[in-house]
């Protein structure tokens, strides 16, 4: 268990999972301690619990009362906790650690390391149980709106295979999305797109749910990198991706499916890379149009180094919200016909 002191020697809060809610209006996070939930413009408190042991994982559904635990040291267990009456109402056991969890108004989804768990949220009945890769991020994503069930997760063919639930619509759909392991999806609110990125870091897919067809592909940079988060607007037209290159990028899925500008940035390689390409021309075909033939970033915000954050988009238009591990939050903003280096409009620190 991470355990800080304060000077005094008393023990002090240390943040052990964070993220953002449905709609991205609030997040919460655990601590050694219990956990604690804030709303996300104007940033402020709304809720704080103190439970013995700590607690793992915090998911919220919505903004209501109910809320997905998993403990600190008792990890084979999500507990729902109604915050109204202050007490667990279900718990659900497994034989493995959890490794995420998501929820829905109807679902819970428990997330181990080979197998993703779906329940119902009303009465804990299963629902679904699917097979997976390999998946000890405990990589998977779920969309909010009630007219559409869809699940994301790994495959069960490699590691870089997402699996498609289309609950709503009775289907499953497959899809090579990478070469490499999954390490982050995203699903739009109303399931409609599905954003991947890989262990790699270096390409991010958006795809349609519906039949799996590759939409958009984005270039985050050229160095391998860990992507934290991706997150879509609700209206779909923007991607924000964090990573541990300490740079949230904001792309442009309206300009890049419409309007294929030309203008590329090349990446930066250095003296090494430069002779390596030019000792070896077929590296250089294969290279160099993989690089023009993707889309770079429309805005840019660069973060302290070994900042490592979650980002969403915020209620005002062309914002987002970005949220770090030290207890940093920004409030950033980006335009939205030229692009460039976002604008820092607020920051605080909330632990």
């Amino acid at each position: 268990m991470a355990v800080e002191e304060d000077e005094d020697g008393s023990e002090k809060a240390v943040v052990q999972y964070v993220n953002f809610n449905q709609d991205a209006g609030c997040f919460a996070y655990s601590t050694s301690v219990g956990f604690r939930i804030y709303s996300c413009d104007p940033l402020k408190q709304t809720l704080r619990r103190d439970l013995d042991g700590g607690v793992g994982i915090v998911e919220m559904v919505f903004r209501s009362n109910i809320l997905g635990l998993v403990g600190a040291a008792a990890r084979n267990k999500v507990i729902i906790w109604d915050d109204d009456q202050s007490r667990c109402i279900g718990e659900l056991f497994f034989r493995s650690e959890v490794r995420a969890v998501r929820l829905r108004r109807d679902a819970v989804v428990a997330v181990l390391e080979h197998k993703v768990h779906v329940h119902s949220l009303s009465d804990l009945k299963p629902l679904h149980e699917v097979e997976t890769f390999d998946n000890p991020r405990g990589v998977c994503a779920i969309s909010p709106a009630s007219t559409m069930f869809v699940l994301a997760c790994p495959g069960t063919m490699s590691g870089g295979e997402v699996r498609l639930e289309l609950y709503s619509l009775g289907k499953t759909l497959f899809v090579q999305a990478h070469e490499s392991p999954l390490a982050c999806l995203a699903l739009s609110q109303d399931g409609r797109l599905l954003a991947t990125a890989s262990v790699k870091g270096t390409i991010v897919r958006i795809f349609d749910t519906n039949d799996g067809t590759k939409l958009h592909e984005f270039r985050r940079g050229a160095e391998r990198a860990e992507i934290f988060s991706l997150a879509l607007s609700v209206n779909c037209h923007w991607l924000a991706v964090s990573s541990d290159k300490c740079t949230v990028h904001v792309f442009n899925l309206v300009r890049s499916k419409f309007e294929h500008k030309p203008r590329r940035r090349l990446p930066r390689l250095s003296a090494s890379s430069i002779f390596s390409l030019a000792a070896n021309s077929s590296m250089v075909q294969g290279v160099l149009p993989s690089y023009l033939k993707s889309d770079w970033s429309f805005a840019q915000f660069r973060l302290p180094a070994d900042s490592r954050a979650i980002v969403a988009f915020g209620a005002a238009k062309n914002t987002v919200i970005i949220i770090c591990g030290d207890g940093s939050y920004y409030r950033c903003a980006y335009d939205a016909d030229r692009g460039g280096d976002m604008v820092q409009k607020e920051f605080a620190k909330f632990t």
